[in-house]
C-alpha cells in the first residue's frame, strides 16, 4: 500500500460512449486489482458510487481490491441523491470531510 487514491467520479472511463466506458472501468478496476502495488484508498462521487452497488459489473472488482485492503469510500451525498442506500456491497459510506481529508492527505489520480 501507497499513499495514493483513486477518485472515481463517473460510471465509466471516457465521454463519448457510456456503455464501452462502462467495460474500460471495469476494466481498469480488475487490473487495478491484479497489481502488486496498490492505492490506498479508492474514493467514489457522483455517478462513480455505481461502482461499489451489489450486481453492478462492477462490484467484483471493487470487492477484490476491498479484500487486499484498498479502502473504499464513497460519498454518503452521492449515494443519498441516486437513492442507493443499502445496496453499497463493497467499502463503507463516507462524508465529504472525511473524503476531503483523505483527498489533501495523499496522491489522488482522477480516472
Amino acid at each position: 500500500m501507497n499513499n495514493n487514491v483513486i477518485l472515481i467520479g463517473s460510471a465509466s472511463l471516457g465521454a463519448a460512449d457510456k456503455e464501452l466506458g462502462g467495460v474500460l472501468l471495469a476494466n481498469f478496476l480488475r487490473l487495478l486489482g491484479e497489481r502488486e502495488e496498490l492505492p490506498e484508498f479508492v474514493v467514489l462521487w457522483n455517478e462513480g458510487v455505481r461502482a461499489t452497488v451489489d450486481g453492478s459489473i462492477w462490484i467484483d472488482h471493487m470487492k477484490k481490491l476491498e479484500g487486499r485492503g484498498v479502502r473504499i469510500i464513497s460519498c454518503r451525498t452521492c449515494v443519498e441523491y441516486f437513492g442507493l442506500e443499502g445496496q453499497i456491497g463493497a467499502g463503507e459510506i463516507g462524508t465529504m470531510p472525511q473524503i476531503q481529508e483523505i483527498l489533501l492527505a495523499n496522491r489522488v489520480l482522477t480516472v
